[in-house]
């Protein structure tokens, strides 16, 4: 009889296994130099923010095509996985991710609050500029070779300002779980396939549910800005605010607090 699939390679990766690997890239992330992790912030909201980029060219092909409402949700959603794909496989650094795995260095007292505000101040930071750089290009470039019509961008932007504080807030938590998710299991994944596929799953899950992501939402939220959409100075800041904020309380508290606390509680086989 042949193998079982898993049996050929290797045992599944245990609880522990997985948060000691978490743990770990944690501390090599907090422990980089300032210029490495605001650099890799950096690169991190520029590539992020080709999700603004191909879920713009979706919208605006499925509106010229005449599509369904349902297909072209379908289609943005899938675009929108295509920036996360590019910073997950890159290993750049994205404020999203470091809400759990630059947490639990200091949940285990191997880091310190102030190295994890420390990081995440830069690499926030880096994340911003990044996206605010991509959204000023697309902006310009997508009309500009017709593959992204200007109404793209202004959906994609009301889709995240045009909601009340409470309700920005309460999406991002969610968001911001999934994002923690997101961590967790690509470094339970085996192999590349897994963790692109994972990426894919999680991403679009966001995207078809338009759930506020404060950095991918930079990108869009600033380019129906630059593209002339309605969309203010001040309407950014409010969903920068609220997203954020429910982005690191879903990822903090969901994900990191949650399975720290459900893995050193648990007893050794």
């Amino acid at each position: 009889m042949g193998k079982a699939p898993n049996a050929a390679r290797g045992p599944q990766k245990s609880y522990r296994e997985i948060l000691r690997q978490e743990i770990n890239q944690g501390l090599v992330e907090i422990n980089r130099s300032t210029a490495g992790l605001t650099i890799s912030g950096l690169s991190a909201g520029l590539d992020v923010s080709f999700s603004l980029f191909m879920a713009g060219v979706m919208y605006t092909l499925a509106e010229h095509s005449g599509a369904s409402h349902l297909l072209r949700s379908l289609l943005m959603a899938n675009g929108y996985t295509v920036g996360f794909i590019f910073v997950v496989l890159g290993r750049s650094e994205l404020f999203t991710e470091h809400t759990t795995l630059a947490v639990l260095p200091v949940l285990n007292g191997r880091s310190s609050v102030g190295s994890l505000v420390r990081l995440w101040v830069l690499v926030f930071a880096g994340n911003l500029v990044g996206a605010g750089i991509f959204a000023f290009l697309a902006a310009i470039v997508g009309p500009a070779f017709g593959v992204i019509t200007p109404e793209a961008f202004g959906y994609l932007a009301h889709a995240n300002v045009d909601r009340a504080w409470w309700v920005i807030a309460l999406g991002a938590m969610l968001a911001g779980w999934l994002m923690g998710l997101l961590s967790w299991l690509v470094t339970a994944a085996r192999d590349t396939i897994s963790q692109i596929a994972i990426v894919w799953v999680v991403t679009s899950v966001i995207g078809v549910a338009h759930l506020p992501h404060c950095i991918a939402g930079t990108a869009e939220v600033l380019a129906g800005l630059f593209a002339g959409q309605h969309v203010g100075v001040a309407d950014y800041g409010h969903f920068l605010l609220w997203s954020t904020t429910g982005n690191a309380i879903g990822g903090v508290i969901f994900v990191a607090v949650i399975k720290y606390s459900h893995v050193i509680r648990s007893e050794t086989p």
